[in-house]
């Protein structure tokens, strides 16, 4: 039972840090010091991974009328391509196709295993607040930037193909630099080039579906299907926590975004770098 109040806090953390631009691996990082899951260092480094599958089942329900490219009745003809008795959206394919560009970079980076090198290198305490405070310093200068400057891409399906590469690129950043978080370095890049804040966000959530499910498959591949029944458990209790508290921040950071810029977040970050860097000079 103890384990399983552990997996779904492990959840709820997750689900929150995973959508807002504070990085999850700051967090996990931090509460892992605190709480301790009894299970094995293999079934962890699964279990840090697959949880997201939770908080993209979250995107999934949220986003099904963006994402769906099938057409029903109450779609524009002038929007759907009929494919035999198949009618097709035909701005959600383009939108599919600029998501798959945006992840190449990412794929790319996977195949030649600098992933893996990064981990090695910069999957530290140090590091990750390190990566913290950089790109919270890095919101407050692009929101004072971008003040006065023209948007040039209000909406998702005004992101160009060229947008959705530079996108992707940034995102490479989060698996460069854990600490960084995806949602943070493709907000930012998106950002930088001209998207609303609401345009980014919500490429942002939509991108981590294919980026978060290939992650996931090759986790559970890797650890292999034999797990215990408790493991089981606490995998489930894991995601099923996350998709519930994901649902909720994923609308409250939509909400706040029309209202609100993202500064909040960068003054977070850098509060948050400095605690664990703290905590680990001097409280251990």
């Amino acid at each position: 039972m103890l384990e399983l109040i552990k997996a779904i806090l492990f959840g709820i953390v997750e689900g929150i840090t995973e959508w807002l631009p504070i990085s999850s691996t700051g967090h996990m990082i931090l509460l892992n010091e605190f709480l301790v899951l009894d299970v094995s260092k293999e079934f962890w480094d699964m279990f840090l991974v697959v949880i997201q599958l939770g908080a993209i089942l979250a995107v999934v329900v949220l986003f099904w009328n963006t994402i769906w490219p099938f057409a029903t009745g109450r779609d524009s003809k002038k929007q759907v391509v009929a494919l035999g008795p198949i009618g097709i959206r035909t701005e959600v394919v383009l939108m599919w196709g600029k998501i798959i560009v945006a992840c190449l970079p990412a794929i790319v980076f996977v195949l030649l295993d600098l992933d893996e090198v990064c981990d090695a290198l910069f999957y530290n305490p140090v590091c990750v607040s390190i990566a913290l405070i950089v790109f919270g310093v890095a919101f407050l200068l692009v929101e004072n930037r971008n003040k006065d400057r023209m948007i040039t891409a209000e909406t998702m399906a005004e992101i160009t193909w060229k947008m959705a590469v530079l996108i992707g690129i940034f995102q490479l950043l989060a698996a460069a630099f854990p600490g960084t978080s995806r949602s943070g370095a493709t907000i930012i890049g998106a950002l930088l080039i001209g998207v609303s804040r609401k345009a980014a966000s919500e490429f942002t959530f939509v991108l981590a579906i294919p980026v978060m499910l290939g992650a996931s498959l090759l986790e559970v591949l890797d650890f292999g299907f034999a797990l215990t029944r408790m493991e089981w458990t606490i995998l489930l209790a894991g995601m099923v926590s996350a998709f519930v508290v994901s649902v909720f921040v994923i609308r409250f950071l939509l909400s706040y975004i029309r209202r609100h810029d993202f500064k909040i977040f960068g003054w977070y970050r850098i509060a948050l770098g400095v605690i664990v860097l703290a905590y680990f000079a001097f409280a251990r």
